[in-house]
């Protein structure tokens, strides 16, 4: 049968309409690396900008946060053992508050725990980490928070190895990882001794 020139003209619309609609939705799905938004804390930053981080920083920076961070740095939540970011993570370098940016750990007090999360034996030194008493699970936990953002980061416990005798059982999603190449820009600079001479990666 043929087509008349009317029909044509709107099939070929409708065609057009379709491919613009696939085209729309590639473009918004979260799992497009091109979509994906930069961490701000990533970025370049002045040496202690985390020491100025205040209520206005902390509410606009919450809002940048996946449903995870905001369920566990926010709501005391806990993310799944084996299946998150860091725990299997054996690069040098430190791990921050993924909300300010506030230095935590080194990589050189991490060990594998065999829990399925990032643990560690102590906190980066000067780094005064808040505890406080946790008796959700019917049983007395210490939770570890951070002492600027006030973000849930797991708990501690006395089972750890040698020279604290502590584990650290942080959640991947409170922290962010920041390699030793990238510590000067990032405003580290003043934590890479920990990764200069003997029992360090430089």
């Amino acid at each position: 049968m043929k087509m008349s020139p009317i029909v044509l003209v709107l099939a070929i619309l409708a065609g057009m309409a379709l491919v613009g609609c696939f085209s729309a939705n590639r473009k918004s799905t979260p799992s497009d690396p091109s979509e994906t938004k930069s961490d701000p804390t990533a970025q370049a930053k002045t040496a202690g900008y985390w020491k100025s981080f205040d209520k206005d920083q902390k509410q606009k920076r919450l809002k940048q946060l996946s449903s995870l961070q905001r369920y566990v740095t926010q709501d005391e939540g806990t993310e799944r053992s084996f299946e998150n970011t860091y725990w299997d993570n054996k690069k040098p370098g430190i791990y921050v508050d993924i909300v300010s940016g506030e230095p935590l750990f080194s990589s050189l007090d991490k060990y594998k725990s065999g829990t399925g999360w990032p643990s560690f034996t102590k906190p980066i030194a000067g780094v005064k980490l808040v505890e406080k008493e946790d008796r959700k699970l019917f049983a007395k936990r210490v939770e570890i928070r951070s002492p600027i953002a006030d973000s849930h980061l797991g708990h501690v416990f006395d089972d750890g190895p040698a020279p604290t005798g502590k584990r650290y059982c942080m959640n991947s999603a409170a922290m962010r990882f920041v390699p030793v190449d990238q510590m000067e820009a990032q405003g580290y600079g003043q934590f890479l001794y920990l990764f200069q001479g003997p029992g360090g990666s430089k």
